[in-house]
């Protein structure tokens, strides 16, 4: 279940309710899937053959099928990321940076953890939502956020698009991320 750290009050949200509550409010679409139509054998691996992430997608496909045709996504893949990615140093300072989409970022957390830090609407400022395997997040085109690892370093994620030649990342520059603690 998804939790959530508002950094300008240092609020920690964990009830699922005010979680939801939170998100909707920051018209940041959020829901857990249930994940048992992934094989076993792939729930906890982190280092996945193009063979493997087609299995994941199969065992999700109907939910992302229901996604897909309710937010208008026409395309969809699996990215998992652990120490054992090549460059995974590099691709983390790339993916650290505050930016925004002309679509939504959309994922669906398969395996492991992931943080997405999110510039919140009016005066709420940033937070970070934690989110754990089955939690399906989707920010918004033009929202300013990125996405990172947690200490753990491992996750496998289901990204989804609307657009088939996936996103691109404009840099979104905020003197008020740099002050954020």
């Amino acid at each position: 279940m998804a939790t959530i750290f508002v950094r300008n009050t240092g609020e920690h949200l964990q009830d699922e309710a005010a979680v939801a509550a939170f998100l909707s409010a920051n018209e940041i679409f959020y829901e857990h899937w249930d994940l048992s139509g992934i094989p076993g054998s792939l729930r906890d691996r982190f280092e996945l053959s193009d063979a493997d992430k087609e299995a994941i997608l199969l065992g999700l496909s109907d939910a992302i099928d229901r996604l897909a045709k309710s937010r208008g996504y026409v395309k969809w893949d699996v990215i998992a990321l652990s120490d054992a990615t090549p460059n995974i140093e590099e691709l983390l300072t790339k993916f650290e940076q505050v930016h925004t989409h002309t679509e939504d970022e959309v994922r669906a957390i398969a395996a492991g953890s992931g943080t997405f830090v999110i510039k919140g609407q009016g005066a709420t400022g940033y937070f970070d939502v934690h989110l754990t395997a089955g939690d399906v997040i989707s920010v918004p085109e033009y929202n300013p956020h990125f996405f990172t690892l947690t200490k753990t370093r491992q996750v496998v994620a289901v990204r989804l698009f609307i657009d088939p030649s996936g996103w691109v990342a404009h840099p979104f520059i905020d003197p008020a991320f740099a002050a954020a603690p």
